[in-house]
């Protein structure tokens, strides 16, 4: 992949392994849809990897730059605090490789498609 962008994913974290399997979910869907060279998984706090240990994946599999992807719903203290400094911190530990923070999927319009659909069952 050497150059290439990485999708860094980032959630809360839960302790049960089941709530952290629809972050694997997701990303196996991003990495069949082959957009980003490399896709990988990480967790703000209560689960492994960590947001450092997931950026540094990207950077060990050749990333020149990586899209840090909060998967939360609104930009709280989390994404505009705690993830600005993890991004901040990575491109600090890795100089040469750009890490860009993407907004949360908040208030993206098609979400409130899957907030029908949900609302039909």
């Amino acid at each position: 992949m050497a150059g290439g962008t990485a999708l860094l994913l980032i959630a809360h974290g839960s302790r049960r392994s089941a709530a952290n399997a629809d972050l694997e979910w997701v990303a196996a869907g991003m990495r069949d849809r082959g957009r980003f060279a490399f896709v990988q998984v990480s967790y703000l706090e209560l689960a492994e990897p960590s947001i450092a240990d997931g950026g540094a994946m990207c950077v060990a599999a050749g990333a020149a730059e990586v899209v840090l992807l909060p998967y939360f719903l609104s930009p709280g203290v989390h994404v505009r605090d705690d993830l600005t400094e993890a991004r901040d911190e990575l491109g600090a530990k890795f100089p040469d490789v750009t890490f860009r923070l993407a907004e949360p999927l908040g208030r993206h319009p098609m979400l409130l498609d899957i907030v029908a659909d949900r609302a039909n069952v």
